[in-house]
């Protein structure tokens, strides 16, 4: 599963995340740091990446666009790099069967 980081969240998660996650980038090493949310989108799509966001933007584009890309927005509050890295692991199976789910645009995990 490949996620794209966006750039509300530290580019430090690819590497917490890299035994469970290993394809996954941060929009930063992309090239589409302060990228709007349409470009950001729009390589997703392209690329077959999940976008992880706490932006809820991209939880409106999942509902006017559809998938793909699937969004998955973190809707913790103020909280930390390992405190989202964790919660990210932890619902590992939740995520895989979101992106089976040929039906599913959203996922929301808090």
């Amino acid at each position: 599963m490949k996620l794209l980081l966006d750039e509300n969240l530290s580019d430090r998660l690819v590497e917490v995340l890299s035994v469970d996650f290993p394809e996954s980038v941060h929009v930063r090493s992309t090239g589409l740091q302060s990228a709007t949310d349409q470009a950001v989108w729009d390589f997703a799509r392209a690329n077959g990446f999940v976008i992880v966001s706490k932006d809820s933007d991209f939880h409106q584009m999942s509902f006017l666009f559809g998938a793909p890309p699937k969004v998955v927005w973190v809707r913790k509050g103020n909280c930390t790099t390992d405190e989202i890295g964790d919660l990210l692991r932890s619902e590992g199976r939740k995520l895989r069967a979101f992106e089976a789910d040929s039906d599913a645009s959203l996922l929301v995990l808090d």
